[in-house]
């Protein structure tokens, strides 16, 4: 059948936009600009791209933005201290340190150190439970990313049966949340699968909608997906590809060219769900800034 992409650069344009029009009328009534610090540790290739991203997509949108960057070797106590620095600072209305940082910092006393009401990244503890009890809060951004997609692109989700793969707190479980809620998105049946699922072909041969975010790559095929299905690939893994000019190729959790001919929408990787991830990071910031949620 004739699938449709869901196209995530365009969805990432008209988020920017929106928010970049929402900056001028607040700098116009001389209101408090939206201020994102990032922290960088050590020298991962993705997360250094990643970041510059984030930077570049702030200045855009006429966000300040501050990139704090440390060497691998920095300590827990010390990236600590900074993370409690900038929590006093008023002028930073978003805080967000990027994965993954060296196996001798704990990535969860990290998040637990952020404020909940600087977290723009969702992943507090106190923004989860939020989240979990349908009370305003900052949305994880891939999660928030896959709901924009669905909305603006107008996907039926009422009383469709939504398999989720991937049970991170992340992606998959948030996911799982939110397509439950009575909301639009949302008033899905959802069913949760993960590496303990048994059967898992049987299950998502059911699904109206697969949202995957599992990181393995090409894992679903054509034989899992029932037909006229909407799959949503999270997942990106890279792979070494000396044909390419970066050396590497990127893959989803999807063996993308076999399953798109049975589904009615698809995203693609790349220029799928990732590219709404960081327009979803700056809505945050920007509720952030305008003090929406806490």
């Amino acid at each position: 059948m004739a699938y449709q992409l869901l196209d995530g650069k365009k969805i990432s344009e008209e988020i920017l936009t929106e928010i970049a029009a929402e900056v001028k009328i607040i700098a116009a009534k001389g209101g408090k600009i939206p201020h994102l610090a990032a922290i960088l540790v050590g020298s991962d290739g993705a997360s250094i791209t990643y970041v510059n991203n984030k930077v570049k997509s702030c200045e855009r949108v006429g966000f300040i933005s501050t990139l704090i960057t440390y060497d691998a070797n920095i300590t827990e106590e010390q990236l600590l201290a900074k993370v409690i620095e900038i929590n006093n600072d008023s002028s930073i209305d978003g805080l967000i340190v990027q994965s993954p940082l060296p196996k001798h910092i704990s990535e969860s006393k990290v998040v637990q150190t952020i404020l909940p009401e600087k977290d723009v990244d969702g992943f507090h503890p106190t923004n989860f439970g939020r989240l979990a009890l349908g009370l305003p809060t900052y949305v994880s951004a891939t999660p928030n990313g896959v709901m924009e997609m669905l909305k603006r692109y107008e996907i039926p989700t009422d009383g469709k049966h939504c398999v989720v793969i991937g049970r991170s707190n992340i992606v998959g479980s948030p996911m799982s949340i939110l397509m439950s809620r009575n909301a639009n998105p949302g008033n899905a049946t959802v069913t949760l699968c993960h590496s303990r699922t048994k059967d898992l072909k049987y299950i998502t041969l059911q699904a109206d909608i697969i949202i995957i975010a599992l990181g393995k790559a090409e894992f679903l095929t054509a034989d899992m997906v029932k037909e006229g299905a909407v799959v949503i690939d999270v997942g990106i893994t890279r792979m070494v590809d000396g044909t390419k000019k970066s050396g590497y190729r990127l893959l989803g959790d999807v063996k993308f060219d076999e399953v798109a001919e049975k589904c009615s929408y698809i995203t693609p990787v790349p220029g799928g769900v990732g590219l709404t991830t960081i327009a979803s990071l700056l809505s945050n910031t920007l509720k952030a800034a305008k003090k929406e949620v806490y």
